[in-house]
């Protein structure tokens, strides 16, 4: 029997149990890690449409805009597990509180000072306190929620909110920066980060797993080191990738990752709890899930945070432009994602449906020249948001149904760590082979790297089709 028949068939006895108490308290759960999500996805995306400003103001040459785009994803892959695992065996209001207060002081600390080092830092921090935004955020609605149409509505609201927080940020990043000055939107935020530490005390009511471990800390640090040597590896690359200053750090970076997997798989024997336990290998609902995540990252993401760059620098259409390329992405895959929630469709052939979705709305993103604007890419902005709208409710759902009912955290910190670990390697790709200094270098690199996203979805939708097949689906 699939998980979304078991969450049908347990449905209408979670609904028959529910009392007014209860139902008021996942409405209050639902809010805030809704709204937990919103603050770290707007977070994400306020420099995608401001890079050309912070450039200038920051002196930041192409290698440090390369890393001012992709710092937050290092933060946000090495955080998620850890924060997962906490949250599971420490609290996740806890936890969740704890990321909403880094938010609000690293939105503060990263613009203090005019500097990208100090900037691109705080980006690193930020992405550890969204990481705990997001995992607990999911993981108290997997908690609050039991399986059943309830916790499938629920996490479609949740993936709605990612993509509002999606279009918030380019918003704000296109009508405060030039008015108020390029501080600003990260000064609301942080104080919305204010806001949602005290909402979280306030409203929402602690939950753990039943048996609390000790949490194997070497396993993120060796996840963050591993992360962020590959991706200065593939920012070096842009001189010469046979160069030692290129080898080395992506050498190192696998090297790393490598001594992850063997630091998880040995965790159990030294009395601490894995980020990751990799039994969960075994479910082909949850490969698919981790897969489909890793796709989105690689895929629509990646190619996302560098199209406004495109638009203002290669296009000239102003940031106004920029920012509604991500707004009208976004926009639309809000409503689909309350609309996928009602789908009967099982949750992989969900995530099947929306990279294949993607993958042909990035194929229309390519192919585009000097003369052209935003309208020539109206078409692959739409269809790119309603299979992102799909692809949010289904992950979000599949987070948390494909690991043990205690182990939600861990569920949605591996799903969202595959998202953003793709998103880090994706955006850095991207970047690598689209900058250039001139407009039509620019376009030419955007035409290919475009190409290379569209690939990275569709064998992603291959990877979770496959899933399907595998034995042991249960």
């Amino acid at each position: 029997m699939s998980a979304d028949s078991v969450d049908q068939t347990a449905g209408s006895t979670a609904r028959a149990s529910l009392t007014p108490d209860r139902a008021a308290e996942q409405t209050r759960t639902l809010f805030v890690a809704g709204a937990g999500t919103l603050v770290a996805l707007a977070l994400f995306t306020v420099p995608m449409c401001a890079l050309p400003a912070l450039a200038a103001v920051l002196a930041a040459g192409p290698a440090a805009q390369t890393w001012m785009l992709s710092s937050m994803s290092v933060g946000l892959a090495a955080g998620l597990l850890l924060t997962g695992a906490l949250a599971d065996d420490y609290g996740r209001r806890r936890v969740f509180l704890l990321g909403a207060v880094a938010v609000a002081l690293t939105c503060v600390l990263g613009v203090l000072g005019a500097s990208p080092t100090l900037f691109v830092l705080a980006r690193v921090v930020q992405g550890v306190g969204a990481a705990a935004l997001v995992s607990c955020g999911l993981g108290l609605v997997g908690h609050a929620y039991p399986c059943g149409p309830a916790r499938v509505r629920a996490t479609g609201i949740w993936g709605a909110c990612v993509g509002g927080g999606i279009a918030l940020g380019p918003l704000l990043a296109a009508t405060m920066g030039p008015t108020l000055g390029w501080r600003s939107p990260y000064l609301l935020l942080a104080l919305l980060g204010g806001v949602l530490a005290m909402a979280a005390r306030r409203l929402l009511v602690e939950s753990r797993a039943d048996r609390p471990q000790r949490v194997d800390l070497p396993g993120a640090l060796l996840l963050g080191i591993g992360t962020s040597a590959l991706l200065a590896g593939l920012v070096a690359g842009r001189t010469s990738w046979v160069a030692p200053s290129t080898l080395a750090p992506l050498a190192g970076g696998v090297l790393a990752l490598t001594a992850f997997v063997l630091v998880e798989s040995a965790a159990p024997r030294r009395g601490r709890a894995p980020l990751l336990d990799l039994r969960l290998f075994r479910r082909p609902d949850f490969v698919a899930a981790t897969v489909a995540g890793l796709a989105t990252g690689l895929g629509v993401i990646a190619a996302m945070s560098f199209l406004p760059v495109v638009l203002e620098r290669g296009l000239h259409t102003g940031a106004l432009a920029a920012a509604l390329s991500l707004v009208i992405w976004s926009a639309v895959s809000v409503p689909v994602a309350l609309v996928a929630r009602r789908l009967r469709a099982e949750g992989d052939a969900q995530l099947a449906a929306g990279l294949l979705l993607v993958a042909v709305a990035l194929l229309l993103l390519t192919g585009i020249h000097a003369g052209q604007g935003l309208a020539r890419l109206l078409p692959g902005l739409v269809l790119a948001g309603i299979g992102s709208g799909v692809l949010n409710a289904a992950l979000g759902r599949q987070a948390v149904a494909s690991v043990p009912a205690d182990r939600a955290g861990m569920g949605s910190g591996a799903n969202n760590t595959a998202r953003y670990l793709g998103s880090a390697v994706g955006v850095t790709v991207v970047a690598v082979l689209a900058t250039h200094p001139d407009a039509a270098g620019l376009l030419a690199g955007w035409n290919t790297a475009v190409l290379v996203t569209a690939a990275f979805s569709l064998a992603g939708a291959a990877a979770v089709l496959a899933c399907r097949h595998r034995p042991g689906r249960t």
